[in-house]
């Protein structure tokens, strides 16, 4: 029996910071690029969240972000939806950023697993499972 299949490379939104949730996910395994390393500081304070989905689903890249309000964003949500983007969010804004990487980290087989389906998708990343935000169940 074959290895798990590695997930597809990662991209992380500036919701979730430069340095210290990148390291702590990189150090269990996960392949990622951030904002700033994708687009250089300080452009990655400028680019727009729908350039940044459209690109990295152009890219074949899952992202990871934080965001309270995800599903009233509707540019946002639009982007997702045109561009076959595959997001995880925390939709919590009071952890720390070990408790963010925690997150990802308790959830990562069945994140692994679903960036592996196809977009578009939005999962909420609990303490201990995901839950689908968008597209809804019927």
């Amino acid at each position: 029996m074959s290895p798990p299949e590695q997930p597809r490379k990662f991209f992380i939104d500036r919701s979730l910071g430069r340095v210290a949730v990148p390291k702590l996910l990189r150090e269990a395994g996960w392949d990622l690029i951030t904002l700033a390393e994708h687009y250089g500081v300080p452009q990655d304070e400028t680019i727009e969240d729908t350039r940044w989905i459209e690109d990295s689903a152009k890219l074949g890249w899952a992202v990871l972000m934080k965001d309270k309000r995800i599903r009233y964003r509707q540019a946002e949500i639009a982007a997702v939806i045109e561009h076959q983007a595959r997001c995880f969010v925390i939709t919590r804004g009071d952890l720390t950023s070990a408790a963010y990487a925690e997150r990802f980290i308790i959830n990562q087989q069945a994140v692994f697993a679903a960036s592996n389906t196809p977009g578009p998708f939005i999962y909420a990343v609990h303490a201990d499972r995901l839950e689908r935000l968008y597209p809804p169940h019927h």
